[in-house]
């Protein structure tokens, strides 16, 4: 019986997702059936899946409630990665104040409740986003002493009881743009230079994600460093996958300006022999069937449900 993997997704996201085909043949190549599923699709039945990997389900921060019930109760029936404590770990960025606490390099980042008003900066850039986001929506970018935009952003996000950050927007990000390492099974794989998304004077994003101008970068010494330490500190080391990325800072050191483990683009498809790694971390994390097994049961020493082996 051959193992089945879904790859749960926004529904918006389907044949979005650049790296969706690249994986799906990579699996199919391992002799492993793979589909797209929509994460909130209720016909789907998870339990005949033995792996169920989050892939592109970039519209849960509107409903992260749903998303989180969500992913419990697949991780009942089958195995999810990443791993259920990961994701209610990383869908809110206030792990950022957790990095800092344990003494790895963050951008700058002040958080605000709603009914909160925070200060924002008058000498230098910056950002204002939810707390809880995806693919640069609900952002923008503001100049010095900037109040008008952002604050009808900031009311807008706390009244729809959303908590808001921000950050000061970093130069580099114009000149160099953001490197994003990427791990695959908790090794270093490849990395990615992005550039600059977010355009002074714009309003938010309205769609699923913004475009990007993304190009293939060696990780310099420091950044994969810096990369590991933010995995380490957030016990998220060995994951099937791992998304870290890092800015410049006026120095030209390295700061942490988010740490993605829930469903991050990974850029497979730039990076040579990217998609066969990502395709082998699945399939290690594959549950042992004994003969006879259903789909989404675990064997005996394999694991029990929603617990990935290895991570």
């Amino acid at each position: 019986m051959r193992s089945r993997i879904a790859l749960a997704s926004a529904r918006a996201a389907w044949g979005v997702d650049p790296d969706e085909g690249v994986v799906l043949a990579a699996l199919r190549a391992r002799g492993v059936a793979a589909e797209p599923a929509a994460w909130d699709d209720p016909a789907v039945d998870w339990a005949v899946f033995d792996l169920v990997v989050l892939r592109s389900t970039w519209d849960y921060p509107e409903r992260l409630a749903a998303f989180h019930a969500w992913v419990d109760a697949v991780a009942s029936v089958t195995r999810v990665v990443n791993p259920p404590a990961v994701v209610r770990g990383n869908t809110d960025k206030r792990y950022l104040a957790r990095l800092a606490d344990a003494g790895v390099p963050v951008v700058p980042t002040w958080f605000a409740e709603p009914g909160e008003d925070p200060a924002l900066p008058r000498d230098e850039p910056f950002v204002v986003k939810p707390a809880v986001s995806a693919g640069s929506r609900d952002a923008v970018r503001a100049e010095p002493g900037e109040t008008a935009r952002p604050r009808a952003l900031i009311e807008r996000l706390h009244a729809r009881g959303r908590t808001v950050m921000v950050q000061p927007y970093l130069d580099s990000v114009d000149a160099r743009g953001e490197t994003a390492v990427i791990h695959l099974d908790g090794v270093c794989s490849h990395g990615v230079r992005k550039g600059p998304i977010l355009v002074p004077g714009a309003e938010p994003l309205d769609g699923l994600h913004a475009p990007e101008d993304l190009r293939l970068r060696d990780p310099r010494h420091d950044e994969r460093a810096v990369a590991e330490a933010a995995l380490a500190a957030l016990d998220a080391t060995g994951l099937a996958y791992a998304r870290v990325d890092l800015v410049d800072d006026a120095a030209g050191a390295p700061r942490v300006l988010e740490v993605e483990l829930t469903e991050p683009s990974l850029f497979l498809r730039l990076a040579p022999g990217a998609p066969e790694r990502f395709a082998a971390a699945l399939a290690r994390r594959l549950p042992t069937r004994e003969h006879g097994d259903a789909p989404g049961g675990a064997a005996a020493g394999s694991g029990g449900p929603g617990e990935a082996v290895g991570d």
